[in-house]
């Protein structure tokens, strides 16, 4: 993740989910907010609902996957926080990324076609 870094403060993630614009898909709910800072910040909850640690570190692991080979779409600038939901286990790695593409199209994060690197 190369313009990323890690949101980890539980005071971070409160004030994206009281302050931030949030998109829902049956596999993420996503939240997020514009900063000022020339680079992206990104932030993943997966709840004891989804399973054991085992579970949840495999869907971590896909999400953040996502996001790193997405990244290059996407604006700099952002706190981004993603929640997983009970269906993102058993759901196809293509779906997940359709998904995730989706929203974060919803949420204003891509940088348009024309101004996109190659």
């Amino acid at each position: 993740m190369k313009h990323t870094v890690s949101l980890k403060q539980n005071h971070e993630f409160r004030r994206l989910y009281n302050k931030g614009k949030s998109a829902v898909s049956p596999y993420f709910a996503v939240y997020c907010r514009k900063t000022g800072r020339p680079y992206s910040r990104l932030g993943i909850t997966t709840g004891v609902k989804l399973g054991k640690a085992v579970k949840r570190n495999f869907v971590r692991r896909r999400i953040r996957e996502l996001y790193r080979t997405n990244e290059w779409k996407l604006q700099p600038g952002y706190d981004i926080v993603v929640v997983a939901r009970t269906r993102a286990i058993f759901a196809r790695y293509s779906d997940l990324e359709h998904s995730f593409q989706q929203l974060m199209r919803k949420l204003g994060l891509t940088v348009p076609r024309e101004e996109r690197p190659v």
